[in-house]
């Protein structure tokens, strides 16, 4: 299999060690809905998974839940909710949404929260490393102490400055040694939550959360790194400088990074509110075609919402739902082995599910046509429906996924409403 990697900015050949894919996902920051944007990264991941349980191999997944953050504390200020009832109520609609579109579980659901110890913990080694420094009750990356910084998003010094300021950085914090530098650790600022600490009370940065969680639950090394566009700098880049400082190894083998998705001629994102929120869109089309629809798009070309679309969706669906459907004779068995060449071609040409879905729908064609010609088809149906469950359809099943079900509800008894 072939995948684009953000890293080396080319396709290359990836190898599956040992059988088995460590992939690691930046989850919801649960503070509003879910709009269509977040849905097509978590699509886009779940395909990846599927497709590589369908070639046999084993995955080990996790995905995380940024519920200590900037974002949900402002959020929790202007409703006047408790920010962990706030963050458990919106991850509680995040699980929902990520069930009614048979996405399918990670093994692994972490919480910031969860893990305070170790983050601070791996706090100390970059200190005690010579890439992080200590002042007034808050630690900071240095990014001078780390020439790789940048080699990810593939920027310099200057280029980086203007872009961090504008997705959080604080670039005139007198406590800060270069004003790229990164906070690791925050002081306790007035009522806000807090943690003890070797530093005073305080809380963590954004980018040390992923860091640690993926490291203690994937090892030192990840296969596949998958996350918005928008969070290749300098989210990812963060967590590259935390990592292999402390490990001496590449941090991640392959980075995947989803393009956004835009409305209205800019991107979806709720600062500009111009969101298509995932549980409206699933009230007006089924999930099969609210999946293909996702699937019609590569996955690192950005695109707008089209609702003239979804017509081109719902024609696949029917054909491959008809294809499935029809009854199948009981001689000349049709062999449905040169019909799925097209489709494991395309997704094996980085994960090309435009590609695929196009012979899948071809597939279906001759599915058709042989079922006409009084062939058996029983064993091409199958294959298409194994093919099909790659991109989450459920051809119209009730309880189509019981796994996915039963694992996001493993996951959601852990977001109770606080007591």
């Amino acid at each position: 299999m072939q995948l684009y990697n953000s890293l080396s900015q080319r396709i290359e050949d990836f190898a599956v060690v040992n059988n088995t894919v460590r992939i690691y996902t930046c989850g919801v920051t649960p503070y509003d809905t879910t709009h269509l944007g977040h849905a097509f990264t978590y699509a886009v991941t779940d395909v990846l998974v599927r497709y590589l349980e369908y070639l046999g191999h084993n995955i080990e997944y996790v995905q995380n839940v940024t519920d200590i953050d900037d974002d949900i504390l402002r959020k929790a200020g202007e409703t006047g909710e408790n920010w962990m009832e706030l963050g458990n109520r919106w991850t509680t609609h995040f699980i929902k949404d990520m069930q009614h579109m048979n996405i399918r579980p990670p093994d692994h659901y972490p919480r910031a929260t969860d893990v305070i110890p170790e983050i601070v913990t791996m706090v100390q080694q970059l200190i005690d490393g010579g890439v992080a420094y200590e002042n007034n009750g808050n630690v900071y990356y240095s990014v001078e102490a780390w020439p790789e910084f940048g080699n990810l998003s593939h920027l310099d010094h200057d280029a980086m400055l203007p872009i961090a300021n504008e997705r959080g950085n604080k670039p005139d914090d007198t406590n800060k040694k270069d004003p790229l530098d990164f906070v690791l650790w925050q002081a306790k600022v007035g009522d806000e939550p807090a943690w003890e600490s070797p530093w005073g009370m305080g809380r963590p940065g954004w980018h040390i959360e992923c860091s640690t969680m993926s490291t203690m639950l994937l090892g030192e090394t990840l296969d596949i790194h998958v996350g918005g566009g928008d969070l290749q700098f300098p989210h990812h880049e963060c967590e590259i400088a935390q990592v292999e400082p402390l490990t001496g190894k590449p941090f991640v083998r392959v980075w995947m990074h989803v393009a956004m998705v835009e409305h209205e001629g800019e991107k979806m994102s709720k600062s500009l509110g111009n969101l298509i929120m995932m549980n409206e869109l699933l009230e007006q089309v089924p999930i099969d075609v609210a999946r293909i629809y996702l699937a019609w798009h590569h996955y690192r070309e950005a695109w707008e919402y089209d609702e003239v679309e979804f017509k081109k969706a719902t024609q696949l669906t029917e054909k491959l739902h008809q294809a499935l459907t029809v009854k199948s004779a009981k001689s000349d068995v049709f062999d449905p082995t040169l019909h799925i060449r097209g489709f494991n071609d395309a997704m094996q040409n980085d994960l090309d599910t435009p590609a695929a879905l196009k012979a899948l729908g071809q597939f279906a064609d001759e599915i058709l046509v042989a079922a006409e010609d009084g062939q058996n088809v029983s064993q091409a149906q199958q294959e298409l429906c194994r093919c099909g469950r790659v991109f989450g359809m459920d051809f119209g099943k009730d309880n189509a996924y019981p796994e996915v079900v039963e694992g996001w509800e493993k996951h959601l008894q852990r977001f109770e409403p606080v007591a």
